[in-house]
């Protein structure tokens, strides 16, 4: 006649705290999206706010944000044209082409307009050049953009023959003014982001992208014009590109040799890729690409207000930059359907 209810009341208690514990495993804060990149991100700033005073002071967030702009321009139109199965390593050098050439007509005395509209015309139509050549010649992406960043780099330092050309005050407003307190081209980085954001979310121009990312033979066959997407995908990333060298050119008020280039690629590849954006297409997130441009930048500001020593910075942030893409990878396995 015994009853086994009081045995059982251990158990019924035992089970809200299990579900308690549960959610504070690292494996339930990964699931939050993007959750591994911010732990890094925080974890980076609250170090280096409590080893350098002035990492906090307003002017040095200000110049962090400014250097981070150019940086997250190029890496927004990354981001839309990776998640298409596209890849363009020629961005960079695309921009540093566009820095070496509007230094050239704003010093000759062009109107500021002009330079604008001509260097930007040119930026897109090297995009454009580079989708015809991956759209219709079949070489892969990589390969072809790379080829595209070696002779861009060598364009800008024939334009620039090797010297450096300043422009004085021309384009000063935009790379140093600020409108409420934030920096003009922080303004310009975020309102493109918050494009390319809405784009990939809201309309078929972006839903397109993610289908050509998926499955570029299936998009086809749903009625996809594919190859027109990828020229416009290419021409926006060129385009892009040479906004990103004005911001440049406005920021620094001249041109030298090596400005620019596959430096500022790989710092942008590497933000869109840690940011949860796939090199195989079919997912990508613009916030994510926010988080990394933002993780590099402060990582970059810390190893100079930390006076490293040059030769470690570049190891410094490669493991940075590892540890968060490892996290970052354990977050998306952990994500439900998978």
């Amino acid at each position: 006649m015994s009853l086994k209810t009081p045995s059982a009341a251990p158990d019924v208690a035992a089970g809200p705290p299990q579900r308690t514990a549960s959610r504070l495993t690292p494996q339930a804060l990964l699931r939050i999206p993007h959750g591994g990149l911010i732990v890094v991100l925080v974890l980076v700033a609250l170090f280096t706010a409590l080893q350098a005073d002035s990492f906090t002071s307003s002017q040095n967030l200000l110049n962090v944000l400014r250097q981070i702009s150019v940086t997250a321009v190029i890496a927004a139109g990354l981001t839309l044209l990776m998640t298409a199965g596209g890849m363009d390593f020629s961005m960079g050098s695309n921009a540093a082409v566009t820095v070496s050439v509007g230094a050239t007509l704003l010093h000759d005395g062009r109107p500021t307009a002009v330079t604008v509209v001509v260097t930007l015309l040119l930026a897109t139509l090297t995009g454009l050049v580079n989708g015809l050549v991956v759209t219709f010649t079949r070489v892969a992406p990589f390969v072809a953009t790379l080829a595209s960043a070696m002779l861009l780099d060598g364009v800008a330092l024939l334009v620039l023959n090797g010297e450096s050309i300043t422009i004085g005050q021309r384009m000063w407003a935009l790379g140093n003014d600020k409108v409420l307190g934030i920096p003009y081209l922080c303004v310009l980085a975020i309102l493109v982001l918050a494009a390319i954001g809405l784009a990939m979310r809201f309309t078929t121009f972006g839903r397109d992208a993610f289908a050509m990312g998926g499955n570029e033979h299936v998009a086809r066959l749903s009625g996809i014009n594919v190859s027109g997407r990828k020229l416009a995908l290419y021409a926006l990333a060129g385009g892009l590109a040479g906004l990103a060298g004005l911001m440049l050119l406005s920021r620094l008020g001249a041109a030298a040799p090596n400005t620019g280039g596959l430096q500022l690629q790989l710092t942008a590849v590497a933000a869109v890729v840690i940011g949860g954006t796939s090199l195989a297409g079919g997912h990508g997130t613009v916030v994510g690409t926010v988080l990394g441009v933002v993780l590099l930048g402060v990582v970059a500001n810390a190893l100079n207000l930390l006076q490293v020593n040059s030769y470690y910075q570049y190891v410094v942030t490669g493991g940075v930059l590892l540890v968060a893409a490892i996290v970052n990878e354990f977050q998306r396995k952990s994500a439900p359907g998978h």
